[in-house]
């Protein structure tokens, strides 16, 4: 049988995860747009404070359009900021962009797995595109008495590997960032008052709850297709 409802038991709590962990995010962010900073700092000043205090003064800043569009570049060194995020002044705006200025600390003091991401993103890549439909494929052809391209489940099985690996070791990469962010803010100064820290955390934390769902959606798939593998 091809069609395996088993496949819903097993992605579809993850797959509700990371629905809810999207509504948690745009939630936390636009709760937290409304805590206005005392020090009244834009996202782009903060990033910029957070990276001349590393001594990152090459690292530019740019302005992208969209919201939580928010990255850093570590090719071009290049820090791309939302529009709310670059001119916002509120505990959110400097939440995210002191976070997105802790991948480039990252970078710049080697930080070991944010190195091993970066070595597993072609593959992972690769294997987001191809490992799905080369596996079904392999098993399409292995139901149907084609057994020379069911090897095809074997490939797409090791290439989903790869974008496991890379969801987990994202983890711990998004957690130091945001530690290294609020570390900042508060050496800094620029969260002042309780509630602007709270939000903050808040912002960053439901944050986090994305990439664990992203995680344990492509844990649990890898899971499944070993299921089937047998």
């Amino acid at each position: 049988m091809l069609f395996d409802p088993r496949y819903l038991l097993f992605v579809g709590p993850a797959f509700l995860l990371a629905i809810w962990a999207g509504m948690r995010v745009r939630s936390a962010f636009a709760k937290g747009s409304m805590v206005a900073l005392m020090r009244n700092v834009r996202g782009a000043d903060v990033a910029r404070t957070v990276l001349n205090a590393a001594g990152l003064h090459d690292v530019a800043i740019e302005e992208i359009p969209g919201t939580l569009t928010d990255h850093y570049d570590p090719r071009q060194k290049v820090l791309r900021l939302s529009s709310p995020v670059f001119h916002g002044s509120s505990a959110a705006a400097a939440g995210v962009a002191a976070h997105e200025a802790g991948h480039a600390l990252q970078h710049a003091s080697g930080y070991a797995p944010v190195l091993v991401r970066n070595g597993l993103l072609p593959l992972a890549a690769l294997g987001g595109q191809l490992a799905l439909p080369m596996f079904f494929i392999g098993l399409f052809a292995a139901y149907s008495g084609l057994a020379g391209l069911s090897v095809l489940m074997t490939a797409g099985i090791v290439l989903f590997g790869a974008v496991v690996l890379f969801h987990v070791v994202t983890l711990p990469v998004e957690v130091n960032a945001s530690r290294r962010a609020l570390a900042v803010l508060a050496e800094t100064g620029i969260l002042v008052r309780s509630e602007e820290i709270d939000a903050a955390k808040d912002v960053l934390t439901a944050a986090a709850l994305t990439y664990l769902a992203a995680a344990l959606q492509a844990l649990l798939t890898f899971i499944y297709l070993l299921s089937r593998r047998r």
